[in-house]
Order: structure tokens, then sequence, then C-alpha cells
């Protein structure tokens, strides 16, 4: 090993050499080991999209540090990485490069790869996984098939996007301005048959578990509850006027029911549809709203529309008739695809009722203040009004008073209702996991049987941009069952998915014979760490947490939860600069290629200049980083510029892990003196290190004492930013303090090289899990045999932490007159016998009666006198 010096600190050569270490070694390769706590950290898996970008790099940098610190716990880890390699991307990309997905997927993943391991990430590479892999999804479909015999799969029609010119199904994200993608033509709402799973069979575990979740940010749970929506109310029948049907529907607020002046149904709702029969106008209104479709929580900001049908209902309780609308606002997929319309207290309502002309009645006064009804509704409860024998009670005891009433004369019913549809699998797209079910002649479905699976994708296609290569090709389509004609599925499987048992397929990522070996999933089982953006915080997490359930029902898995611990982080900003041109367009530009000519004294930008033809450009703000504005930095170019233990210092100390990130090219820079000074500093020791030591710290002089308590202090802080806490940006400010207090430490004395020494080792060993490969080379020129990577954490050392002497502050009439040091043990008296001596309080005190002494002990004392 060549000898460090001052200047010679070189990443690149340094980063290639431990990786390939590494990777010779197989250093993060591991197995179970029964009796050895383990430690399950995981990132959450990319898209092979073809590089990584930055919010990838912080993702994993913090995946890799909490990982390494584990592992210096003396835990048996696991950091596995995959690919989450189906899409709609993949297919956008080979029609764009005339290529297939499959081949753009590949390259993609052999590139990335390559990144993360430059990066020095510590993966067990062993166990890597792509879902597009046949190997992968052939337990997806086998699972499938188990759910469907259980009875939590089922098939019905729904509605999708269809493109008529294309005549294709649009996912959500190729609709632009309710026209598809490709064809520029209208895009229809259809009917077709869609495979679910049952997810709502679980709707009240998958609620009751969240308070098992302690390690999740409040946050999160909050969302998954929400989207959960658990809510108790009554199902009331409205009859029909003239005719022996009813109109059912839900509601939280039975304290409302005589404020209801009209009725309201879907456009897709059967008497909608029956009333547009006899009504063209009618039937052309619905025509033109039921292709609208949108996300429930659009809902309050549409225009309200609507078209009476003629029909009408009979009030439950008044007899009173209630029109009946068809409304944009009311959605078949909700509910029963009809509500009571209350204006005076549901705001939607309220806007169709104001459009329309229709009653709006208040019949809930609220608690507190007036409230103007032709303003807005009333939405808060309070004290009923205006509700015949249930005026004057409040609306807890009318909820449960008109519930009765409606229970006792059978047309109304107490329920417990969740906002939580069941969960819709099948994608009319190409590049996923083929739904393992057959179509028989006579219109019914069976399960592939599992000596057939898996039922492969092929890949060797040519994607035309309309219509999927399966839907395309009846040879692939054809087969039998039990020697009759039938037909694949063409469907392929929503990507969430694949992204949903992932985490458990590492922990036997080489078993062939399941879908999981038991004995390694519930060795590994529950993920202790999960890290990944909070924009998965709802569907991926319940998904996710849905399969883990049904995972355990099937025998698989034995815990209830797949993840203990969340961790979200924030995003990746950066600064982002424009021109706009004469016609109103805008023209992004990198900021790797603009120059800034001029701060404030706040130090914002004022001027910057485009590098390449010296004009300005407009600065833009700090923005997340995207392709949109231009404003990514490739991290590729930031390793080969700085070195991969720069950039992962940068993106831990620059925020705390849940904040944004703002990047900045100067606070990388300054990651890299501050590294460059580490090295220094062992260089520095080294030339000392012939010298004779002394580890015998029992009689230090005080400088020699402060000193060594300020290290075993840095250890205790850090350790715990770095392990409860998380807080990674303060544990390394904490190490930067302590390195600043080194660089000033004498190395004269055998003690002093000895604290020395004792200081470096716990900064190398403190900085091992963000800057590893730095971290391996200096804990080797320290004379160590062993990898850094299993190196023990540094342990604090109780005894330093206790101060022999300590300050005291010394007040004269309330003023700092003076500071003394004594026996950290000494008593008041002596500690006051002190502060009277001091030579400047003497000054203060001489000539006067002192009247009062007061010792905050270990403190402060104060001298009354006059």
């Amino acid at each position: 090993m060549s000898k460090i010096t001052q200047d010679n600190y070189d990443p690149a050569h340094i980063e290639a050499a431990v990786q390939q270490r590494w990777e010779n070694d197989q250093v993060f390769q591991v197995t179970e080991q029964p009796g050895k706590e383990k430690f399950y950290c995981l990132s959450m898996f990319p898209y092979p999209s073809g590089k990584l970008h930055m919010g990838h790099v912080r993702n994993y940098t913090l995946g890799d540090v909490v990982s390494r610190y584990q592992r210096m716990q003396g835990k048996n880890v696991l950091q596995p990485m995959g690919w989450d390699a189906f899409g709609l991307p993949a297919e956008n990309a080979a029609i764009a490069n005339e290529t297939a997905p499959a081949k753009w997927t590949y390259e993609n993943i052999a590139y990335m790869r390559k990144q993360l391991k430059s990066l020095g990430f510590g993966y067990d590479w062993s166990r890597e996984l792509a879902t597009c892999k046949p190997d992968y999804y052939r337990w997806e479909q086998w699972f499938f098939t188990k759910l469907y015999e259980k009875g939590l799969v089922y098939k019905k029609n729904a509605t999708v996007n269809w493109d008529p010119i294309d005549q294709t199904v649009l996912a959500n994200e190729q609709v632009i301005d309710g026209k598809g993608w490709r064809s520029g033509a209208p895009v229809e709402q259809k009917e077709i048959p869609q495979w679910f799973i049952k997810i709502t069979d679980y709707a009240d575990e998958l609620l009751a578990d969240l308070d098992q979740l302690d390690g999740w940010p409040e946050q999160v749970k909050i969302m998954q509850r929400n989207w959960i929506g658990r809510s108790e109310g009554v199902e009331i029948d409205f009859s029909i006027v003239d005719s022996d049907e009813h109109l059912t529907v839900y509601t939280t607020r039975p304290d409302t029911l005589f404020g209801v002046t009209y009725m309201a149904v879907a456009a897709q709702h059967p008497l909608a549809q029956r009333a547009a029969a006899a009504n063209p106008e009618l039937a052309a209104f619905i025509e033109t709203i039921k292709n609208t479709k949108m996300a429930e929580a659009e809902l309050a900001t549409i225009d309200k529309k609507g078209m009476a049908t003629g029909f009408f209902a009979e009030h439950p309780l008044t007899g009173e008739r209630l029109p009946i609308w068809v409304a944009n606002f009311v959605l078949m997929d909700y509910g029963s695809g009809a509500i009571m319309a209350v204006p005076g207290h549901d705001q939607r309502d309220w806007e169709f009722a104001t459009v329309y002309q229709l009653p709006i009645v208040p019949v809930i006064e609220p608690a507190q203040g007036e409230h103007d009804i032709q303003q807005a509704a009333i939405t808060e409860k309070g004290t009923t009004i205006n509700s015949g024998p249930y005026s004057g009670l409040s609306s807890e005891d009318a909820f449960n008073a008109i519930a009765d009433e409606l229970q006792q004369r059978g047309i109304g019913r107490r329920q417990v209702n969740y906002r939580l549809r069941d969960w819709g699998v099948s994608r009319q797209r190409y590049w996923g996991a083929p739904i393992p079910m057959l179509n028989l002649p006579d219109g019914s479905s069976v399960p592939v049987p599992a000596e057939q699976l898996p039922v492969k994708l092929p890949e060797d296609v040519v994607m035309n941009g309309t219509q999927s290569p399966l839907k395309a090709d009846p040879e692939w389509r054809k087969t039998t069952y039990n020697g009759q004609p039938a037909e694949h599925e063409t469907d392929t499987f929503d990507t969430f998915m694949e992204s949903s048992w992932y985490y458990a397929r590492y922990c036997s990522a080489n078993f062939n014979d399941g879908m999981l070996d038991p004995e390694q999933a519930n060795y590994w089982l529950p993920v202790d760490q999960y890290i990944g953006g909070i924009e998965h915080a709802i569907l991926h997490l319940l998904y996710s947490r849905f399969f883990h359930k049904l995972l355990r029902d099937t025998g698989l898995v034995s815990s209830d939860e797949p993840f203990k611990r969340l961790l979200t982080q924030g995003m990746v900003l950066a600064d982002s600069y424009y021109r706009e041109a004469e016609n109103g367009k805008i023209t992004w530009y990198s900021p790797t290629d603009v120059d800034i000519v001029e701060r404030d004294n706040k130090g914002r930008i004022v001027k910057a200049v485009l590098r390449s033809d010296g004009k300005e450009v407009i600065y833009g703000g700090m923005t997340k980083m995207s392709k949109s504005k231009n404003n990514g930095i490739d991290p590729q170019l930031m390793i080969d510029k700085y070195g991969a233990d720069t950039v992962r210092l940068f993106m831990m100390f620059a925020a705390p892990p849940e904040a944004t990130l703002e990047w900045s090219d100067s606070g990388v820079e300054g990651a890299q003196r501050f590294l460059r000074r580490v090295w220094r500093l062992v260089a520095d020791y080294l030339e000392h290190a012939d010298a004779e030591h002394s580890n015998d710290f029992s009689q230090l002089n005080s400088a020699q004492e402060e000193l060594r308590r300020e290290v075993h202090r840095t250890i205790e802080k850090v350790s715990d930013d770095m392990g409860r806490r998380q807080n990674f940006n303060t544990a390394i400010a904490a190490i930067m303090e302590l390195l600043n207090r080194l660089q000033k430490a004498p190395l004269e004395s055998p003690v002093d090289r000895g604290i020395m020494r004792e200081a470096l080792d716990a900064v190398v060993l403190m900085l091992a899990p963000v800057t590893p490969h730095l971290s391996e080379v200096l804990w080797q020129h320290l004379g160590h045999q062993d990898d850094i990577v299993f190196a023990e954490w540094p342990q604090v050392d109780a005894s330093a932490l206790v101060a022999s002497s300590i300050l005291v502050v010394v007040q004269v009439n309330g003023k700092v007159r003076g500071k003394i040091e004594v026996a950290a043990d000494a008593d008041q008296s002596t500690v006051i016998e002190a502060a009277l001596a001091d030579e400047n309080v003497q000054r203060f005190i001489t000539e006067k009666t002192i009247r009062k002494q007061i010792y905050v002990p270990g403190k402060l004392v104060n001298i009354v006198a006059n």
C-alpha cells in the first residue's frame, strides 16, 4: 500500500480499487444466520429509465448509509437491488426508438447497474431481480391463480379510456386534454371486461394494522387512512314515484335528511339510461358527460352540470316528491351511483342547486357563529332545525334517532362503508406480465394450470403504437383447455402487482421451487427499514401491505406487515434558467451550461449568462430537478468530477432526509474540501506514527481531558443521530466540528498522539457509512487489518464524558464578573469561597456588604452586595 501524503487524495483511483476489492470478496453477499440479529434495509427499486437521476442517488445513498451503520452494529444486513422493469414508458421509448421494449429495458438495466456500483452501494447483487423476467412473474401468475381459487379474484365490466381511431385502450397518462395522445381523437369511455382482486375484503385489517406501524411517518398513515376511507352511515331506500322500484343511497349525514331537496344519479346509472331512452335531449347530454372520466378528488372543482330525468323519488319520512337529476359530479364507481342531495349542507350539492335554482333548505344550525346559506353550504355539525320531530337535537343524537326510525320502518340500514375499491389489475398494454387466465368459448374463464406457468410474454416484437402485440397475434392467444379450444387473456397486470411483493422475493431470489422459501422469507421479513419517495405513500404501500397479508394467509410469511420502519426522503431541487421567445415559447437551459454573473447581498442570483453565447438568461428559481425544466444534474458527471464519496457526503449533509435538498455546486465543492482535510489530518498523524504513543489516559491535563471528552461526546451524538434519529446531516456536522478541533490539537507528547489516534479511528469509523471508499483506505493506513465494512462502531467511554473540573460563572449583582475552574465534586462552600477569592470579583465586592450568596450547582454563583 502506497504511503498517503498531504496532497495525494485521488478519489477515482481509490474508489475503483476499493469497489473491485468488495466485488472480489463478495463482501455484501449474505445468507441467513439463525441466532444473529438481522437487519433488512430496502430502498424502493428503480424503473430502468436509462440512467440514474439525483433523486435515485439520494434514495440509495440513504439506504446504503443505514445498511452500513447497522452492519457496524454487528447485525446480519441484507440490502438487495432490482428493477421495476415493466410499464408504459418502455413501450413509448420502443416506438420512438424503433426497438423492442425488452431490448431497451435490458440495455438500461446494464447501464444503471454500472452507475449504482460506481457509487459504492453495498448491494447483494446475487439477489438481483428484474420484474420482466419470467422467473419472477411466473410466481406472480401462480399466486393470482391461487387467489382466484380462494374467491379473491373476479372479472367484471369496468370503464376504460377508449381511442376510437387507434382502436385501443389508453392509460390515464395517455389522455391529454380529453384526446388520445397519438391520434388526437376525443377519448370515449367504454366498458370492457377487467380483472379485480378483492382488496376490500381486507379493508378493516389494513386500517386497523396502521396502529402497529410506530416507525412510519404519521403523515403517511393519515394518507392511507383517508384512502381506505372508513365511514359509518346509513343506507336509505327512496321509493320512486309511480313505480315499485326504489333508489338506494348511502349517507354519513342522516341528521341532514330533512334537508334533501333533490336526488342525483350518475350518467351510467340504470335509471338515467331508462330516462334517456325516451328523451333524446337527455341521451345527448348523458353522452357528453359519460366520456368525462375523473378522479373523486376532482369533483369538488368541476363546473356542475345536470339534467332532470323526469322521474321523482319520495322522501322516506316526509313523503315529499324529490326530482331525480343526472349530474356530472356523481360517479358510478362510488357507492350506488346515486346520492341524496342536501344543498344546505354539502358544497357540491349547493353549487349544483345554485346553478339550476333548486331549493336550499337549512336543517343544521352551526354551533358557532352565523352563516349565510345563500353564500355557501353549512358543512359543520351542530343542532337540527326544520327537521320535524327531530328538531333541537345535536347532529350526533339526530344521526342515531333518524337511523333507528329508518331501520324500524325497514327502509334504512346502518352500514360501514369504505372509499377503497377493489383493485383493478387489468391493463391493455403489451409490456407487462400476462394475466394467467384462459377464456373459453362459452364466455367463462379458468386459470392457466400451474404446470403451464409461466405464460411468457414474447419479447421479440414490433411496436406499432396502436395495438398490443398480444392482441395482434392470434397464434400467441391460441391454446387448449381439457382438449377444447381456449384463448390466453391478452391483458397484462398492472405494474403495481410486481412492486407489491418484490421485497419478499429478495429473501429467496434464487429459490426455484416456489414463490418464496418460507424459512428464508421469515428470517428476513419484515423489512426493518424501507426508504422511498412520499409520492408512493398511498397506492404502492397500500398494495404491498395487502399483498403481504395475502402471502401470510397463503402460509408463505408469518408477519402481518411488510415494512417496520419507513423513511420518505424529500425531493432534490436545482436552479433553473430559461429564455422566452417573442412567440412566447420558453427554452430551458441546464445549470451546468450557465455562469452566474451577479448575486445580491443575500446571495440570490441576479444575473446569469449562457456560457455558449454569453447572453443573459432568466433565473427561474430553485425547482424540482426535471427533464421539463432541463435542470437535472447528471450524477455521472459529478462522480467523474468529484468522486462518489463527495457526492454521497453532500447528499447526506445538505438537508435532513425528509426535507427537500437544494443542489449546490459550492456545497459539493465544500464536501470535497472536507474529505481532503480528513485525508491531510490522517497523513499528518502518520508522519508521527513512529514516535512513542501512550494509551494511558489516567493522568491527563485539562486540555487533553477536554479534547478526549469532545471525541466521546461526538461519538455519542453521531451514534444517536445515525441510529435512533436518522438525522445524518447533524451527525456529519458533529464530525466536522470535531475535525476542526483535531486540526488544532498538539502531537507533542505520547499521550497527545494516543488521543489523536483514538480520535482518528473514531472519525474514520463514523464516516464509513457515508464515505466508505475514503474510510476503507484510511482505515488500512491506520494499521487495521480488517475491512472497515465489518469493523465495530466506536464505543463511548463513559468515563471520558465525566469532567474532573467544571467552569462556573460568577456574577455580582446579576452581572458577570468572573469565571472560576473548580473540582467537579466541589461542595457549595468551596465553590463560593473560590468565587469570593477571584481577583476580578474582588474589585466589585471590596468595601461592600455581602447580602446574599446564591449557587446554581455546576453553573453559576451570584453574589448580592451593596
